[in-house]
C-alpha cells in the first residue's frame, strides 16, 4: 500500500498559536479557557490535565484571573466583561479573524450592513457579529435569497460581505456571484483563511489520486466535516476518524493508494498516532510520510534560513506556515527596506516566501521572521561577487556629498567618487540625485560596510561599444539623432552615440550665419546625416541642411522678375549689399539701387540684419544671380538705367 499525506494537515496557524499559548499559560499558573479552545476533545482534556480550566462565560472567571480568548475570537461585550472583573486577557484570536472584525467595524462606521457568510452558531461568527449592531449571518446563497425576499429593502442597501475563515470556497463564490446580480450596493471581502483554502484544494487533489482517504479530526469540527465532504466528491472511500484506534485497517486491505489529511483542529500528536498505527500494520509506507511528521515537531534557531507558505496577510504582519512546531510571522517592518513598497507587490496568500529567523518566541509561541534581513544578506553576496565578475549593477543616486555621490544598490549604500561619476571635473553633481544609474563595484569591505563604485567605467565601456557599432555600420547619407557637445567659430561638434562628428558652419543652415550659436546650442538634440567618414583618421563630417529641397527651386517657384520681396541684408560690400531672398539664395542690391539719390557707401543706407522691401529686377537662371532694387519701389515710374559700376555678384 502506498500512503500519502496532504502537505497541509493538522493545526492551522491560529489554532496552533492558541494551543501553544494555552500550554505556556498553564505552565505558569492557573489559566481559564473561555470556551472550548478547539473542536477536539482530546486537545481539551490534555490542556485540562495540565491545569487549564474551561469556562463558558466571563462571569465564571475569578476576579483578576488569567483568561485566554480562543482563536475563534469573542464579541466586544466579552472583553468589556473581563475588563470589569480585572482579568488578565491572553488574546489568542487568530489574526485572520481579527482582520474580519476590523472590516466589519469599518463597514458599519461607513453606514453599511455587514453580512457574514458562514454557520450562524459557530463561535467565530458569534464573535464577528458581536462587533456590529446590525449585521447578520447567512449560510450561503440559498439563505441569503430567502432573507432578501423577506426584506426587499436590503436589495438597495449598502451591504458588506465577509466569509467565515473556514468556509468552503465554492459556496462563498456562489454566494458572491449571485449577490452581485441582485444587490445594487454591495462590496465583498474574501476572508477565507489561506491555509483553509490550501487545505481544501490539497485534499481535493489528493483525493482524486487515491483509492481511499482518511480524514483525521473530531466529529464536532466543522472544518474536518468539510474536508470529509470535499474528499467524498473525488474518492470512492472516505473515512473520518478521531484517533488511530478508531481506524479499522482491515477495510483498506485491497487499497492501492491511501491518502491522509487532517482538520485544522487536529494536533500533530494524533496524526503521529495514526502514523504509528499504520506503520505497525502496513509494511510499505512512504518514508516521506514519517519525515514530514517529524519536521512538524522541529524548532528553528535564530539565523536559520527558512521557506514557508504565506497563510494570511494582516495590517501588521504576514503569517507564514513553516511546517514546524511554531507558526511564523513577518512584521511589516521586517518585510522590506523600501518605505514605498506595497505588501501585495511582495507576497500573496499561497505564495512561497523565504526569510531568516530573527527570534523564536516561546512566550508568544511564534517564530519571528525577517525577509529584509535575508534580502540584505543575498544582496551583499551579489555586490561582493560583482567585484570579480565585473557585473554591471543598477542603483539610484540618493545624495551628493563632499567627495562625490552615494547610490543605493539593492538597499546597500555605495560611494561613488566625483572622479568616477562620469561627469566633467567641477560639474554640478546634485542634478544626478534621484536618477537611476548603472555602475560597476570596484571595492567591498563588508565588515566596515564600505562599498565603492564607478559610473564612469560603465559609461566608458558603453560609449566604446556604441562607437564600435557606429564605425562598423557608418555610411554616407545615413541619418542619426545626435547631441550638440560643443561649438566653435567654424561649426558644431555633435555626438551621434559614442562618436563625435563635425557639422561645418556652412552645413548648419541654408541661411548665411556668422556663428553656429545662431542655429544650435550645447545640449540640443539634432538630426544630422553623414557627408563623409574617414575610418582610419576617425573623422566624420556631418550635415544638417535638407538637401532634398534646393533653395534655388524654392526661389524660382515663389518669385519672378517684377515681384516685390521682403529681404534681409546679410553682407555689405563697396559696390552694394547682398540680401537673403529665401534661405540659401542671396541677391545683389547694387549701390545705385539702394536709394533714389546718390549713395557714397552702402553702410550709409542699410546695415547687416536690416529687413527691407525690394523689387526683383533681373534673374540670371544660368548663373543663378539675382538683381534687386530698393530704388525701383521708391520711384515707380523710374525706368531702370544701366548701372554705373558693374561688379560680379558674390557667390
Amino acid at each position: 500500500m502506498n500512503v500519502r499525506l496532504a502537505k497541509t494537515a493538522g493545526f492551522c496557524y491560529g489554532v496552533r498559536r492558541a494551543v501553544e499559548l494555552a500550554e505556556r499559560a498553564a505552565g505558569e499558573g492557573p489559566v481559564y479557557l473561555l470556551g472550548h479552545l478547539t473542536h477536539n476533545d482530546h486537545v481539551i482534556r490534555r490542556l485540562e490535565d495540565m491545569g487549564a480550566v474551561t469556562i463558558h462565560t466571563p462571569e465564571e472567571a475569578p476576579e483578576g484571573a488569567a483568561v485566554l480568548i480562543r482563536a475563534h475570537g469573542e464579541p466586544d461585550r466579552v472583553y468589556a466583561a473581563l475588563a470589569a472583573r480585572g482579568c488578565r486577557v491572553i488574546d489568542a484570536t487568530c489574526p485572520n479573524v481579527t482582520q474580519i472584525h476590523a472590516v466589519v467595524r469599518e463597514a458599519e462606521a461607513r453606514g453599511r450592513t455587514p453580512v457574514v457568510v458562514g454557520e450562524a452558531d459557530h463561535p467565530e461568527i458569534v464573535g464577528i457579529l458581536g462587533c456590529t449592531s446590525r449585521g447578520f449571518a447567512v449560510s450561503g446563497w440559498e439563505e441569503l435569497a430567502e432573507t432578501l425576499a423577506k426584506n426587499p429593502e436590503l436589495y438597495a442597501q449598502p451591504l458588506t460581505f465577509v466569509s467565515q475563515t473556514t468556509a468552503i470556497e465554492a459556496g462563498w463564490k456562489k454566494t458572491v456571484e449571485n449577490a452581485k446580480k441582485v444587490c445594487t450596493n454591495a462590496e465583498f471581502f474574501d476572508t477565507i483563511c489561506g491555509a483553509t483554502s490550501r487545505r481544501q484544494s490539497e485534499a481535493l487533489e489528493l483525493a482524486a489520486q487515491c483509492d481511499a482517504m482518511i480524514v483525521i479530526g473530531d466529529q464536532k469540527s466543522s472544518n474536518t466535516r468539510r474536508l470529509t465532504q470535499l474528499c467524498a466528491r473525488r474518492c470512492p472511500m472516505v473515512v473520518q476518524a478521531e484517533r488511530g484506534r478508531d481506524i479499522d485497517m482491515g477495510r483498506f486491505q485491497s487499497v492501492g493508494t491511501l491518502g491522509i489529511t487532517a482538520g485544522a483542529s487536529t494536533p500533530g500528536w494524533i496524526i503521529k498516532e495514526v502514523s504509528n498505527k499504520m506503520s505497525d500494520e502496513i509494511m510499505e509506507i512512504e518514508q516521506s510520510f514519517a519525515e514530514m511528521l517529524e519536521e512538524s515537531f522541529k524548532i528553528l534557531n535564530t539565523g536559520d534560513r527558512v521557506t514557508g507558505t504565506v497563510a494570511a496577510i494582516t495590517p501588521t504582519e504576514i503569517q507564514v506556515e513553516l511546517g514546524v512546531k511554531y507558526p511564523g510571522s513577518i512584521p511589516l517592518s521586517e518585510l522590506s527596506d523600501d518605505p514605498d513598497v506595497k505588501v501585495e507587490d511582495i507576497a500573496k496568500v499561497g505564495d512561497e516566501i523565504e526569510a531568516v529567523v530573527r527570534l523564536v518566541s516561546d512566550r508568544d509561541c511564534v517564530v519571528v521572521l525577517s525577509k529584509k534581513r535575508l534580502d540584505a544578506d543575498k544582496n551583499w553576496e551579489i555586490v561582493e561577487n560583482a567585484v570579480e565578475s565585473k557585473d554591471v549593477l543598477e542603483g539610484i543616486i540618493t545624495e551628493e556629498n563632499k567627495g562625490g555621490l552615494v547610490a543605493s544598490v539593492k538597499g546597500i549604500r555605495v560611494f561613488i567618487p566625483a572622479s568616477q561619476s562620469g561627469k566633467p571635473r567641477g560639474a554640478d553633481l546634485s542634478e544626478m540625485v534621484k536618477t537611476r544609474v548603472k555602475l560597476r563595484v570596484t571595492e567591498v569591505n563588508r565588515a566596515r560596510r564600505r562599498v565603492v563604485g564607478s559610473i564612469r567605467a560603465v559609461a566608458a565601456e558603453a560609449r566604446a561599444a556604441a562607437a564600435a557599432e557606429i564605425w562598423n555600420n557608418i555610411e554616407v547619407g545615413k541619418h542619426y539623432s545626435g547631441t550638440v557637445k560643443s561649438l566653435t567659430s567654424y561649426g558644431a561638434f555633435v555626438d551621434i552615440g559614442g562618436v563625435d562628428g563635425m557639422v561645418h558652419i556652412s552645413e548648419l543652415s541654408w541661411s548665411r550665419i556668422k556663428h553656429p550659436s545662431e542655429v544650435v546650442k550645447v545640449g540640443d538634440t539634432v538630426d544630422v546625416y553623414v557627408i563623409s567618414a574617414d575610418k582610419e583618421k576617425k573623422k566624420i563630417s556631418l550635415g544638417m541642411k535638407d538637401h532634398s529641397q534646393d533653395p534655388w527651386t524654392v526661389f524660382t517657384s515663389t518669385y519672378q522678375v517684377g515681384d516685390t520681396a521682403n529681404v534681409r541684408v546679410v553682407k555689405l560690400m563697396t559696390f552694394g549689399a547682398f540680401a537673403e531672398v529665401v534661405p540659401g539664395v542671396d541677391g545683389l542690391i547694387h549701390i545705385s539701387q539702394l536709394a533714389d539719390h546718390r549713395v557714397e557707401k552702402p553702410g550709409d543706407v542699410v546695415a547687416e540684419g536690416d529687413k527691407v522691401d525690394v523689387k526683383i529686377t533681373d534673374v540670371d537662371m544660368e548663373n543663378k544671380k539675382i538683381s534687386l532694387s530698393i530704388r525701383a519701389l521708391l520711384e515707380p515710374s523710374y525706368e531702370e538705367a544701366p548701372a554705373e559700376e558693374e561688379a560680379p555678384a558674390e557667390e
